[in-house]
């Protein structure tokens, strides 16, 4: 299944490679007529990857009806290209799927919506449901107080942040990014736990669904966000299962991959009225 691929562009916000509107590129599956009310779930991929490498999950969710709109989150995505803000202004991920189902909402009769993400995308889908970075934390992280690994897409990381930055950047970071119209929410790997504010995991209402790898070094401490959420849905999807096992170009874990994609479908199926 093809989806349809949009160019769209927010006007509210600028683009950090030049003059104009920030680019919102959204890959569209859906199986069924545009007319038809649907249920629709919006993904968020991992950092440096793209709406592409979310393949996997998007396509069975569309095969079973749901409206599923994927980004290539501008500055944060391979196929464009990498910007220091994209891997540090996390919270504007959350606005590209707010932006999106604005548009889905246009055209369709989307009935009820949720979200789910990979990795960085696991935060953004987090913070629609009301988790916030911790702003005093993200202020230790930019001025070097806290060490934190670059990137592996971005070693230089630091460097090229600091000619960006303005130096209130904190404030947006631990803003709240909740979005009502997300109703349930599905996270693979979901990054950043250690750098979220603890009471606000511990507000979220919401279903809310936690797979972490056993074998993940990318985000070791995702299991934090099944912990502090109240009745999160959550289980580790084995042992032996890496990060980058769910990037739809890994070959040799579609296995585990299908197995999540399942979960993910059962998950939105009871959830999302």
């Amino acid at each position: 299944m093809e989806p349809f691929v949009f160019e769209l562009a927010d006007e509210r916000r600028p683009r950090w490679d030049g003059p104009g509107p920030r680019p919102v590129r959204t890959h569209v599956w859906r199986a069924g007529e545009a007319n038809v009310a649907a249920r629709a779930v919006l993904v968020s991929h991992g950092t440096g990857g793209s709406a592409w490498q979310m393949t996997w999950l998007a396509e069975p969710l569309a095969e079973a009806g749901f409206l599923v709109a994927a980004v290539d989150h501008h500055g944060n995505n391979f196929a464009d290209g990498y910007l220091p803000q994209g891997f540090a202004f996390w919270w504007e991920r959350a606005l590209d799927l707010s932006f999106v189902l604005d548009v889905l909402s246009k055209d369709h009769d989307v009935g009820a919506a949720g979200a789910a993400g990979f990795s960085l995308g696991g935060y953004t889908v987090a913070a629609l449901a009301g988790a916030r970075v911790d702003p005093d934390l993200y202020r230790q992280l930019l001025d070097g107080r806290l060490e934190v690994p670059p990137p592996p897409e971005f070693p230089d990381l630091a460097e090229q942040l600091q000619a960006h930055l303005r130096g209130d950047e904190h404030v947006a970071a631990g803003a709240s990014y909740r979005d009502p119209r997300i109703t349930a929410a599905f996270t693979v790997c979901p990054a950043l736990a250690g750098m979220l504010d603890a009471a606000s995991l511990g507000a979220i209402d919401l279903p809310f669904a936690v797979r972490w790898a056993g074998a993940d070094e990318i985000a070791p401490d995702a299991q934090r966000y099944a912990e502090l959420i109240p009745d999160a849905d959550a289980r580790c999807v084995g042992d032996r299962v890496g990060h980058y096992d769910f990037l739809h170009s890994t070959e040799g874990a579609e296995p585990v991959r299908g197995a999540v994609a399942a979960e993910a479908l059962g998950f939105f199926r009871r959830n999302l009225p």
